[in-house]
């Protein structure tokens, strides 16, 4: 297996990801190319007031009070966002919670921070138990996705809300494949299709395709309909990212939010990554990245230590020590969801072995081994050379403790059960 001799991706990383001739990933190139001095940001600034000026005359000619939509789960991004279209561009963004039950306290918690600072009308639509336990289990056995509800609604149900009050904006803060492993370049600008929600976000599938198995009914795919075309040409609906338009930089912009609105950070120690200020809303992140490494051999902290690389707040080597101590861990909800989803731990294990990528597992005396993994890679003269310039803000600093879970370090308690503690349950509401 090659591994990007800049961050930690695999060669097998998904959903695609291309190495060059100095075995540099394309998601480094991508973030590279973000910083190239030749791209004007100014310029592209400039074309987003063009978006949000013309989404304030539709909305005025309308006679509607909400110029767009925000999708909003009360993570980092969501304050960001909707702090970013209020207070830079005048904006009176709808926000909109699809509530796929599987919610981590603290993001609740954040989600009601949300709502309260920034004053924005919110709509919820809270999905039914059993239709999530039915999807659950059936996209598990399917495609080892539990979580496949929560992609479909976030992508879906924010686009019923346009055509139903006639919106013509919705608005995403980065595109998170572009981010992770440059699938798309910065110069294609692009914006939210039906096609990348299905390929994407929802495997290849339209709710349409699930009634009648795992006794999925019409009525439990009814929140994953995607409006049709007459519907989204008459609403004039379109989706575009943030990210497009101006430097994107997660930790500068949680940081912002946590001094300007008071986002949440946790303090406790998590099972598959060190960062401790993202994803804090889907309870179910753990289990669904466990999935990704069972198949794939690489997980969440392989993701969250190559963004640091990228931004030379963290070496090389210290990310794949990180790996070493996060990727492999089992979740401690594992059982919990299988508990959920009426099934085994074997059970559950059992589904994800033929989903295993034989490029990175073998099995050896009935026990399933990686064959490589990027921490065995040593530092060579690749390596070196495709370093990226070191940042004096460090991963691990004294000031970043409050971002990052250093055990030499750890984050002081914030005195809140929702923020201090691991639950191991998701919260419905």
């Amino acid at each position: 297996m090659r591994y990007c001799k800049r961050c930690l991706y695999p060669e097998n990383a998904k959903p695609t990801i291309i190495f060059d001739d100095e075995c540099v990933c394309s998601g480094c190139r991508y973030h590279e190319s973000r910083q190239k001095l030749e791209i004007n940001w100014a310029e592209r600034e400039k074309m987003l007031e063009e978006i949000v000026d013309e989404a304030k005359k539709m909305a005025k000619k309308r006679g509607n009070s909400h110029d767009c939509i925000i999708p909003v789960s009360g993570g980092k991004d969501s304050h960001f966002q909707v702090w970013k279209l209020k207070h830079k561009y005048g904006m009176n963004p709808l926000l909109v919670f699809f509530n796929h039950a599987f919610n981590q306290p603290a993001g609740l918690r954040n989600l009601e921070n949300l709502a309260a600072k920034s004053g924005c009308d919110l709509i919820t639509y809270n999905a039914g138990l059993d239709s999530v336990r039915r999807l659950s289990r059936h996209m598990l056995e399917t495609v080892g996705d539990l979580t496949w509800h929560y992609h479909a609604g976030i992508r879906t149900f924010p686009f019923q809300v346009a055509v139903q009050h006639n919106i013509p904006l919705i608005v995403w803060g980065e595109h998170g494949f572009a981010e992770l492993t440059g699938i798309v370049s910065l110069e294609d600008f692009v914006e939210f299709t039906r096609w990348t929600r299905k390929e994407h976000d929802m495997r290849g599938y339209e709710p349409e395709d699930l009634i009648g198995k795992g006794g999925i009914t019409r009525g439990d795919i009814h929140p994953y309909i995607y409006p049709t075309d007459e519907q989204i040409q008459q609403t004039e609906v379109r989706g575009i990212y943030l990210s497009n338009f101006f430097y994107w930089d997660a930790k500068q912009q949680g940081e912002l939010m946590i001094k300007e609105w008071g986002f949440n950070t946790v303090s406790f120690k998590r099972d598959r990554t060190f960062n401790i200020y993202a994803k804090l809303d889907d309870h179910a992140n753990d289990v669904h990245d466990y999935l990704k490494y069972l198949k794939f051999g690489y997980g969440r902290t392989t993701d969250d230590a190559s963004m640091e690389i990228r931004h030379g707040r963290l070496t090389r080597e210290e990310g794949q020590e990180l790996v070493k101590e996060y990727d492999a861990t089992e979740p401690s909800s594992l059982g919990y969801y299988c508990e959920f989803l009426g099934i085994t731990k074997k059970h559950f294990y059992d589904l994800v072995e033929p989903m295993r990528d034989p490029k990175i597992w073998e099995k050896k005396n009935g026990e399933w081994v990686v064959k490589d993994a990027v921490w065995m890679q040593p530092t060579d003269d690749a390596v070196e050379k495709a370093r990226p310039p070191q940042s004096a803000d460090r991963t691990f600093s004294p000031a970043n403790r409050h971002l990052y879970y250093n055990p030499a370090l750890p984050p002081l308690p914030k005195g809140d059960p929702a923020l201090d503690q691991k639950s191991i349950h998701f919260k419905v509401m």
